[in-house]
C-alpha cells in the first residue's frame, strides 16, 4: 500500500496505471513546444529547478541537463520511489515526497517551478500556490500547465467527460493570482493504435474512451493547453 503525503488530491491516471502514463509521457509534445515557450519566458540553465508533482520522474533527466540542481517532489510515495530510480544516476538530482501545501523545502530556495498538469480546476490551489510564493526566489518563475478545454480534439474530450468544467472560471482564478496566459498547441503521438487505445482508457471513462478512438483516425491528436506562467 503506498503511502500519501497528507493533503494530496489523488491523481488516478498515474496513481493507477503508471506504466501507461510513461506511454502518454512519451507521447506528449515531441516537437518541444512545452520546454520552448518556457524557456523563452525564464531560461534554467544554472537554476534551481522545482519539479511539482513530478510523478515517476519523467522530466527530471531534461531539466537536469541544464538546471545546476532539479528537485522532484511527488506525493505518492510509490512514484517517488520510480522517479528515484530514474534518476539514480544523475547527480544534481533529487527526489523527495511531499504535497504542494508543505513543501519540505527552504524559503527562497528555487528559481523555477513547473507543475504540469497538477494544477487543473484553479480554485482550491490557494494553499500551494502560497506555499509557492514562500520557496521560489525573487527573479524566479512559476510554470503551471494544464489543458485548454475551449479548443482542440483533446479539449473536446476533457469537455466531455468533465461537463461541469468552467474554462472562464479556471482562467479568472489564474488571473487574480498574477499568473499570464500562453495558449499554445502540442500534440500526442503514439507509435501504434494501441498505445493511443491505452492511454485513452486511463484519461477517460470507458465509454468516452471508447468513442474517442472510434472518431479519431490515426496515431496522432491535436492537445490545446495553457501555459500559465508568474514572475516572483
Amino acid at each position: 500500500m503506498a503511502e500519501i503525503a497528507p493533503g494530496a488530491v489523488p491523481s488516478p491516471n498515474i496513481w493507477n496505471s503508471p506504466r501507461v502514463y510513461e506511454i502518454e509521457n512519451r507521447a506528449v509534445d515531441p516537437d518541444g513546444t512545452l520546454d520552448s515557450a518556457m524557456r523563452a519566458i525564464r531560461p534554467w540553465d544554472g537554476a534551481t529547478v522545482l519539479d511539482l508533482g513530478c510523478g515517476t520522474g519523467f522530466h527530471l533527466p531534461v531539466f537536469a541537463r541544464e538546471a545546476a540542481r532539479v528537485i522532484g517532489i511527488e506525493p505518492h510515495s510509490g512514484l517517488a520511489s520510480a522517479a528515484r530510480r530514474r534518476v539514480r544516476d544523475v547527480p544534481n538530482v533529487t527526489v523527495r515526497m511531499g504535497a504542494a501545501q508543505a513543501l519540505p523545502l527552504p524559503d527562497a530556495s528555487v528559481d523555477v517551478v513547473h507543475a504540469r498538469w497538477a494544477y487543473f480546476f484553479g480554485p482550491g490551489c490557494e494553499p500551494g500556490l502560497a506555499e509557492l510564493g514562500r520557496v521560489v526566489r525573487r527573479g524566479g518563475a512559476i510554470f503551471i500547465i494544464d489543458n485548454d478545454a475551449t479548443r482542440s480534439t483533446f479539449g473536446g474530450w476533457f469537455r466531455r467527460s468533465l461537463p461541469s468544467y468552467d474554462p472562464g472560471a479556471v482562467e479568472r482564478f489564474w488571473a487574480r493570482h498574477g499568473f499570464q496566459r500562453e495558449p499554445l498547441t502540442i500534440r500526442w503521438s503514439f507509435e501504434t493504435r494501441d498505445d493511443l487505445a491505452a492511454v485513452l482508457g486511463i484519461e477517460f471513462p470507458p465509454e468516452l474512451a471508447e468513442a474517442a478512438l472510434r472518431e479519431h483516425p490515426g496515431r496522432e491528436v491535436d492537445y490545446a493547453v495553457n501555459l500559465w506562467w508568474r514572475l516572483h
